[in-house]
């Protein structure tokens, strides 16, 4: 059935890669992650955006002033602690992120549209039991850097199973199937 299911996502990976490159080539799928994880978090801390993207400060830091640089992320001190930097989404940012998703609309929904009612609705019900047994896999980070969802889960696996079941390249913090963009 992984398999299966392997080669049948690969058409709407196509359609996800497709919009990207339409649409947000002008930053890095890198870049491309923080802006999403900022729009998420508005006000996030470099230290939140540094965990979640799962990389090291330093190297956020840099990602940061790029997307500065590029006029999609505006820092601001924070309210508590002006060493603090909190980040906050600009209006382009925020066009670009609505370009993409309507990119990717429109070609979900031309695909749909070549299905009949019923393929729909399974596929729509398939992908939310998907949806609701990958997120109760998570093993969630114990950082308190890092956002905690507060909904309950699933019993998680202890010792190597529990970190064999959590899947890679998932934002730290965020649930295993987060929407993207």
């Amino acid at each position: 059935m992984a398999a299966e299911l392997d080669a049948a996502a690969g058409a709407l990976l196509t359609v996800w890669d497709g919009a990207r490159e339409r649409t947000a080539n002008r930053i890095s799928t890198a870049q491309l992650r923080a802006v999403m994880l900022v729009e998420r978090h508005d006000g996030i801390n470099l230290r939140r955006l540094a965990a979640g993207l799962d990389m090291l400060l330093s190297s956020a830091s840099r990602l940061c002033d790029r997307l500065v640089a590029a006029g999609m992320l505006e820092r601001e001190p924070g309210r508590a602690d002006r060493r603090e930097i909190s980040l906050h989404l600009t209006a382009e940012a925020c066009r670009l992120l609505a370009e993409l998703r309507d990119d990717r609309r429109q070609h979900l929904a031309a695909i749909l549209a070549d299905m009949t009612p019923e393929a729909r609705e399974a596929l729509l019900r398939g992908l939310r039991a998907f949806d609701e047994a990958a997120r109760a896999r998570v093993v969630r980070p114990v950082s308190p850097l890092v956002p905690q969802p507060e909904e309950p889960r699933a019993e998680q696996p202890e010792g190597r199973e529990a970190v064999e079941a959590a899947p890679r390249g998932w934002a730290a913090g965020e649930a295993s199937v987060f929407r993207t963009a």
